[in-house]
């Protein structure tokens, strides 16, 4: 089975609001719809079997609606696998966590810069105690800041890991988007699942060829960042930068099976 791993679907409603914030942030135009539909015809022209649709809530009042969000794409998509959200600031947090599992949904996604909190933030720390065994975690690392003043970079994720050993958790783009140096220094090599989502048009070759080298190759997972990029687009993209065979493209493509249904 084939997995992206990191993708974004939006209800009807709100999809090209939620893409406006996306190409105002990273000035990258979004070039797909962005609904679940969309999505899956998308995929399955590539021979993506399966997707994992993130979900983030901006703020605690929207954790609710958001993982009832993710309940519904969980349940109504048998391609889809939904990860819901949680914010520090939602003091019901383990109310949500408990709907989470009524729903079925077995991963979380924490997104720093978009939800507005740091990932050092020490009230994530009961979170992660409480969801570590339940839950996958999907978390945004990197941007355009220095790693001190980014809500979210490597380091931060390295602390992370120290203090929860056995937490499943991809740390996406590589670990740490336009923070590659970084993840170099401090997340290649560790007990930690990476995404390639939004790396092939950015990342510099020597940081990838050194990231492909010293990170186990199971432990690489292909993503698209979907709706930001067309899964077609970034197979082939990536394929050209890795210089992977196509029985180690398979592999990467593959990989996310083993994380997400054991």
């Amino acid at each position: 089975m084939f997995v992206d791993v990191h993708t974004h679907v939006f209800h009807p409603r709100i999809a090209e609001k939620a893409k406006m914030r996306l190409n105002e942030h990273y000035r990258l135009p979004c070039r797909c719809k962005g609904t679940p539909e969309d999505l899956l015809m998308r995929a399955q022209r590539c021979g993506i079997d399966h997707c994992v649709a993130l979900c983030a809530a901006t703020s605690a009042a929207q954790v609710q609606p958001c993982n009832a969000y993710a309940g519904h794409l969980q349940n109504a998509y048998p391609e889809i696998t939904a990860f819901g959200s949680i914010h520090p600031d939602c003091e019901d947090w383990k109310e949500q966590l408990d709907r989470l599992r009524v729903y079925g949904v077995r991963g979380i996604k924490l997104h720093p810069d978009f939800q507005g909190f740091r990932l050092d933030d020490p009230r994530l720390w009961p979170i992660f105690e409480e969801a570590q065994h339940d839950f996958v975690f999907m978390i945004h690392i990197g941007d355009s800041l220095p790693p001190e003043q980014n809500p979210s970079c490597p380091y931060k994720m390295a602390k992370i890991l120290d203090d929860f050993p056995d937490m499943r958790a991809i740390a996406a783009h590589l670990g740490g988007y336009r923070q590659w140096s970084h993840s170099l220094e401090i997340l290649v090599g560790r007990h930690v699942w990476m995404d390639t989502s939004s790396c092939a048009a950015e990342i510099r070759d020597d940081h990838l060829r050194e990231i492909l080298r010293r990170h186990p190759r199971d432990y690489l997972l292909f993503g698209t960042d979907y709706p930001i990029r067309d899964p077609w687009e970034e197979i082939d993209a990536l394929q050209r930068r890795t210089k992977f065979s196509s029985a180690e493209m398979d592999e990467v493509l593959s990989n996310g099976t083993h994380l997400l249904f054991g």
